[in-house]
């Protein structure tokens, strides 16, 4: 098969190295690609958002199936686009991406689905929404209706800074189109995991669960960020518990997603809160998370690609997915000064060292190639460094390993990555 893989993070690169061992693929390119996926197939100077280019490309290249890895170009129609020309893609449709792409969408839906979600509103004026805040009180949790990276969603521990997220995304313009509305909800308590499986139509094959360590610092301090680093499987969250969490929060969605004539084909990545009444939605996300990605496809011991044909086909029920029971641990390096502004140019080496760590693979997310070949940071997450281990304590100590071994100058990272996790587990 010859697959278009497209973006160009860790993510990608973790998609790319699961799909590079598959006995079926004859060609892999990755478009845009970094350095990493390069090691996989051919990166092709497409950037992700453009999806007539990205569609022109497969027609020209006879690809067999488009494999989407953000999400920005499946809300703008990537997976449709590919339809118009017979190419299957493993990503849902524009009307099936709402799902990530408004999270008014998604509140009706769960509504619709009597799937548990915090409680919420909807604003489309800013006074409105402030004098809610004021009648609520705090904490409480501002979001963006639209797509916004990562940087779209405020837990807000007093009305303040509730009020102040409201101004940013509403009348400072902070976050363009994607604030002019923005849902306020209640603030779920207990522990965040992310929850994955491969969908079509109403069937729902469980990948597995992974936890994000979204602030900067150690000890969950600072500013919240793309993710620092991810650990898999959560404390307390096994495979029996993953299953009645798909019954509960993703089959019914799935369900109502058919009801709706825009039935759902690509990866679900349920963002869900454990809380004393039992596992609550806060999002759903359309595609593979980062790093979440780079914990969960280093432990799937059955082959990527059919499973990816299948959901793109509709015929899901007949592959089977197995994943390893060894853990994982995620520790991603960044550029000093994210997630403000950030350093790029500094030269990395020691990579081919830290996966000489038994158990240790190295995703290159932000990373370019200098004039003279040399490896250099170009973004603001920079590597994830991954360890698998039969245990999560020993994964987290490969993880650190790997991350000791590489040389670059510039870089910051968490020194507690599954430090929760582990002491949940004793």
């Amino acid at each position: 098969m010859r697959v278009l893989l497209v973006g160009s993070g860790g993510r990608e690169h973790a998609l790319a190295a699961a799909l590079a061992k598959s006995p079926a693929l004859t060609q892999l390119y990755i478009a845009p690609g970094n350095p990493g996926t390069a090691l996989c197939g051919t990166n092709v100077a497409i950037a992700a958002g453009n999806v007539p280019a990205l569609v022109a490309f497969a027609q020209k290249e006879g690809i067999d199936l488009v494999v989407p890895g953000p999400e920005a170009p499946l809300v703008a129609g990537l997976a449709d686009a590919c339809a118009e020309v017979g190419i299957p893609c493993a990503g849902p449709t524009k009307a099936a991406a709402q799902l990530e792409g408004s999270k008014t969408f998604t509140k009706e839906v769960c509504d619709a689905a009597g799937i548990p979600t915090a409680k919420w509103e909807r604003f489309t004026d800013p006074a409105h929404a402030i004098a809610f805040v004021r009648r609520r009180g705090a904490p409480i949790v501002v979001k963006a209706d639209g797509l916004a990276a990562g940087k779209g969603v405020v837990v807000a521990q007093t009305a303040a800074e509730a009020e102040d997220a409201v101004t940013d995304m509403m009348t400072s313009n902070k976050l363009g189109d994607a604030g002019h509305s923005v849902v306020i909800e209640e603030c779920l308590v207990g522990e965040e995991v992310s929850l994955f499986a491969f969908c079509s139509g109403e069937t729902a094959v469980l990948i597995g669960a992974a936890q994000d360590h979204k602030r900067i610092g150690d000890g969950d301090t600072g500013p919240n960020t793309g993710g620092m680093g991810a650990v898999s499987p959560p404390a307390g969250f096994d495979r029996v518990a993953q299953e009645k969490a798909l019954d509960i929060l993703v089959r019914p969605m799935l369900a109502e997603m058919v009801k709706r004539g825009t039935p759902f084909r690509g990866v679900i990545f349920a963002g869900l809160m454990l809380t004393a009444e039992g596992p609550k939605l806060i999002e759903y996300n359309v595609r593979f998370g980062d790093p979440e990605a780079e914990a969960l496809l280093p432990r799937l011991t059955s082959d990527l690609l059919p499973a990816l044909v299948a959901l793109a086909k509709g015929s899901l029920d007949e592959v089977q997915v197995t994943f390893s029971d060894d853990a994982s641990a995620v520790v991603i390096m960044a550029a000093e000064g994210y997630p403000g502004d950030y350093a790029k140019g500094g030269l990395i080496e020691g990579i081919d060292r830290a996966e000489a760590v038994p158990g240790v693979q190295v995703f290159q997310a932000g990373t370019a190639r200098d004039p003279q070949g040399h490896l250099v940071s170009s973004g603001g997450r920079v590597l994830a460094v991954c360890g698998i281990a039969p245990t999560l304590k020993e994964a987290i100590d490969a993880a650190y390993q790997g991350v000791a071994a590489i040389r670059w100058k510039e870089a910051v990272w968490r020194r507690d990555i599954g430090a929760r996790a582990l002491a949940a587990a004793h």
